[in-house]
């Protein structure tokens, strides 16, 4: 009573169908397309930071308000992508996670910078 054991043609079809499923990146597509994300996560955390200096945020306010400003941002290139993110990149991760450190700490950077030039001087 073993269903499906004495069907060996149907299990090598399933595994030809799935070796044509795969999808293949251009490595020169990938490699630019990872470009725009790290600059445009770069660029929207110096202009958050900004932002959160001029406004005066403080604290984990500030933190709250970068999580936010990535958030936006992944939402934006998903969108770009036409919410079709497996055709222009190998995982979700990168679009979610990539550049996200390295955004942080030009955020901070400018956060504090415009901070001290607003309130402070």
């Amino acid at each position: 009573m073993a269903v499906g054991h004495g069907d060996s043609s149907s299990s090598d079809k399933k595994s030809t169908d799935a070796l044509n499923d795969l999808q293949t990146f251009n490595a020169e597509n990938l490699q630019s397309n990872m470009k725009v994300i790290y600059y445009s996560r770069t660029f929207l955390s110096i202009i958050g930071g900004v932002i959160a200096g001029i406004l005066g945020f403080k604290g984990l306010i500030g933190f709250v308000f970068y999580f936010l400003v990535m958030a936006i941002t992944s939402a934006a290139l998903t969108a770009k992508a036409k919410f079709s993110i497996h055709s222009y990149f190998d995982t979700w991760n990168r679009v979610l996670l990539d550049g996200f450190f390295g955004g942080l700490m030009s955020f901070v950077l400018f956060w504090t910078f415009a901070y001290d030039i607003v309130h402070i001087f």
